[in-house]
């Protein structure tokens, strides 16, 4: 009896030894062909992940997980081994994140501009808006509601840095916070006939859906650039860096910048490329 308790143990042994191996074999092939991206929301509301992923994986063979969050959320992600690259749009904490060795080397891949979108009554005045610190000034100093990303997101770490550049500190009734990603945040000021600071690119995608209209445009302060970074091969050497370099390579490359040329909404280009490749061709 004995006996054949310790052999039902010992078969017991075996076969869990067996399914852990086998698992961790599948959980290994499916990390390497799968690359984890951590990028800001207008990428993903924009609808340009949509167009641009099944191409990359066409090519290539790689799924995309996408994990799409503020900027600073994406860099924190990096910045703990979470995710094997991050394409997102704050260029100083971009190049903090690659100076304190978290990331490879930060990569151009496209640009847009910043817009102010508000009522379309535009009770501010900000058509007649002498520069960005005019058009916030008229919004402060008039109280109309403004509504902030509140979520340490590229567009929010810009939008602190023109109220800073003039020379106001938001708050009050009037400035809310809402902590949220940029398609809702649109969505709310649409709500309550308030102004806020958009990338173009998320604008033009949802324009038609809401009542709102650009209040104020063209400051050279509002130049939105993106970049790619792949996460440190020394920090983090498990990640899947093959993946990574995979697609910042196509991205970068003819066919991922002739893609985001090519991406409209209603006849409207939403990004321009600017990793050079098209420019040399």
């Amino acid at each position: 009896m004995v006996e054949k308790g310790r052999a039902a143990i010992k078969y017991l042994l075996i076969n869990f030894i067996l399914f852990a191996i086998s698992f961790s074999a599948v959980a290994d092939f499916d990390r390497s062909s799968t690359v984890r991206l951590a990028t800001t929301t207008s990428t993903e509301n924009s609808g340009l992940l949509n167009e641009l992923l099944p191409r990359f994986k066409a090519v290539t063979g790689y799924d995309v997980h996408v994990i799409a969050v503020g900027t600073g959320k994406a860099l924190r992600m990096g910045r703990d081994g979470d995710v094997d690259v991050v394409l997102v749009h704050a260029p100083a904490a971009e190049q903090k994140f690659v100076d304190d060795g978290y990331g490879e080397q930060r990569l151009p891949v496209m640009f847009n501009d910043f817009v102010l979108v508000g009522p379309h009554k535009d009770p501010a005045g900000l058509a007649e808006a002498g520069g960005i610190a005019d058009a916030l000034g008229r919004i402060a100093s008039g109280e109309n509601t403004f509504v902030s990303r509140g979520d340490d997101s590229g567009t929010h770490k810009k939008e602190r840095a023109l109220w800073k550049q003039a020379d106001i500190a938001p708050g009050g009734a009037w400035y809310r916070e809402a902590g949220q990603g940029m398609g809702r945040v649109l969505q709310m000021a649409d709500e309550l006939n308030a102004y806020t600071l958009t990338d173009r690119g998320t604008w033009l995608a949802i324009r038609d859906k809401s009542r709102l209209k650009v209040a104020y445009q063209g400051d050279k302060s509002l130049f939105n650039p993106y970049a790619i970074i792949e996460v440190s091969a020394i920090r983090y050497p498990d990640l899947n860096h093959k993946g990574a370099k995979a697609l910042i390579a196509w991205i970068r490359g003819a066919e991922g910048q002739e893609a985001i040329a090519a991406f409209r909404k209603s006849g409207e280009q939403l990004f321009t490329p600017s990793a050079g490749i098209l420019a040399n061709r």
